[in-house]
């Protein structure tokens, strides 16, 4: 599928956004496709611009090769919540769903703050890929995940669990990608050691498709793991 051409003049973050999140089919309970549905919350006034479009922008290069030692690995048990200190995020879960289309089920839109984790997956430290969603702005203004393309590489991630562990992740990149060119297999696929990805909207906002152009996905492979 074709890049997007050069999108028409767009507003502001601030604007009525469509918030898309890929599409969960579930494959032997690991493997997600990438879909969309439209959560078409209005927003309020962002405190900033809309990310470049990747139309004109290389292709992004692959995800650095990380070897977690397998002894990190840790025993199923669902997150209860995220921080990421270099944004200021601090923030509980909800878990998701999918929808009857297949769709995954984004977080509610009425919670700025406000998280989501996919539980068809793994739970965050399992080998595999943990999936988690959050909004970019809701019906009351910017949302927790605003500020998520603006995460760096090596910068940490912290995901208490319900069983009292602290996961800590490392990120290893940060990219935006076009919904039409969604990589699947490398956001969703199955990996053998425990690896997070953090998904939102990005890029432009398309007035007529109302909706976002792009995502931004943060890849980052579990670090280590601490009582609470």
């Amino acid at each position: 599928m074709a890049a997007p051409s050069d999108p028409p003049p767009v507003a502001p973050r601030s604007s009525v956004r469509a918030l898309v999140w890929p599409a969960a089919a579930v494959l032997a309970g690991a493997l997600l496709m990438h879909n969309a549905i439209d959560g078409t919350p209005t927003g309020t006034p962002g405190s900033r611009p809309a990310a470049v479009s990747t139309a004109s922008a290389p292709a992004p290069a692959a995800a650095p090769s990380v070897s977690p030692t397998t002894d990190l690995a840790l025993p199923r048990s669902a997150p209860t919540r995220l921080v990421i200190p270099s944004i200021a995020v601090d923030a509980p879960f909800t878990t998701l769903t999918l929808a009857a289309s297949g769709a995954l089920n984004p977080p509610p839109g009425d919670n700025k703050n406000l998280v989501g984790w996919y539980k068809g997956g793994v739970t965050p430290g399992e080998n595999g890929n943990a999936i988690v969603a959050g909004h970019v702005d809701t019906k009351t203004g910017p949302a927790v995940f605003l500020l998520l393309d603006d995460v760096r590489q090596g910068a940490l991630i912290n995901i208490t669990r319900q069983d009292g562990i602290v996961a800590t992740f490392k990120v290893d990149s940060v990219e935006t990608f076009s919904k039409a060119e969604f990589p699947d297999e490398r956001v969703y696929g199955r990996t053998s050691t425990p690896q997070l990805r953090l998904i939102t909207c990005g890029g432009s906002y398309d007035r007529q498709a109302k909706d976002y152009t792009d995502n931004v996905v943060v890849f980052a492979h579990l670090d280590s793991a601490t009582d609470s």
